[in-house]
């Protein structure tokens, strides 16, 4: 997640573009019966495109602000782009991790979930513990800490983003904001949670494993 201060610069110099609205990988149904179309498309198309605009909308100010020299302004602005921009990223990752088709960790991912968790089985019933207790809205995570160079499980509060909170590079989350499950699975989160390791992309995971390491 870029700082405040970081953005600031690169709209100074002209180098950011528009963010825009990552395409899936798959049909709004290819995840049913876990995900229903309803929610995908909705989650996708609706609240996703909410953070893109909203966060083009808070750059606009910034470089307005940028440009005037109003300080007061551009701090103001903080708090919008951490929340659209975490969303925005969030979101990027989430609808990477998950894949109707079926995946296995690879070898060496593997061998980092047994040396920091035990075994696969356990890896899940602990991130799935710490995601069902979130408190109100916010992500369960499953994240690499480069100065130990073990995996590690973090949650996060509303849509603050798992590296610029922790440190963690984020691996794998899950989304525990309502509308991402409650039209399907009503109150009952942990149905939800327990579900989605049905469908997770452990190739994606992998691979972003991969790249975390090899920095």
């Amino acid at each position: 997640m870029f700082s405040l201060r970081q953005i600031s610069t690169a709209i100074v110099r002209g180098t950011r573009s528009k963010h825009t609205l990552p395409d899936l990988p798959y049909d709004y149904a290819a995840l049913e019966p876990v995900i229903s179309r309803e929610i995908m498309s909705l989650h996708h198309s609706k609240h996703h495109q909410t953070y893109v605009t909203n966060l083009n909308a808070a750059e606009d100010k910034l470089k307005a602000a940028v440009e005037k020299g109003d300080v007061s302004t551009q701090i103001s602005l903080a708090p919008a782009i951490k929340f659209n921009g975490g969303g925005h990223l969030n979101h990027s990752i989430f609808w990477q991790n998950l894949s109707p088709n079926k995946s296995d960790p690879s070898s060496e991912l593997c061998t980092a979930i047994n040396n920091s968790f035990g075994s696969l089985e356990n890896l899940k019933q602990q991130l799935a513990a710490a995601t069902i207790a979130i408190q109100g809205s916010g992500w369960g995570w499953l994240g690499y800490e480069p100065q130990s160079g073990l995996l590690r499980i973090a949650t996060c509060g509303n849509q603050d983003p798992l590296q610029g909170t922790t440190g963690l590079v984020p691996l794998f989350g899950i989304d525990v904001w309502e509308h991402a499950y409650y039209l399907q699975y009503k109150n009952v989160r942990p149905d939800y949670v327990k579900a989605i390791f049905d469908i997770v992309n452990w190739k994606d995971v992998s691979e972003r494993y991969q790249k975390a390491t090899c920095k």
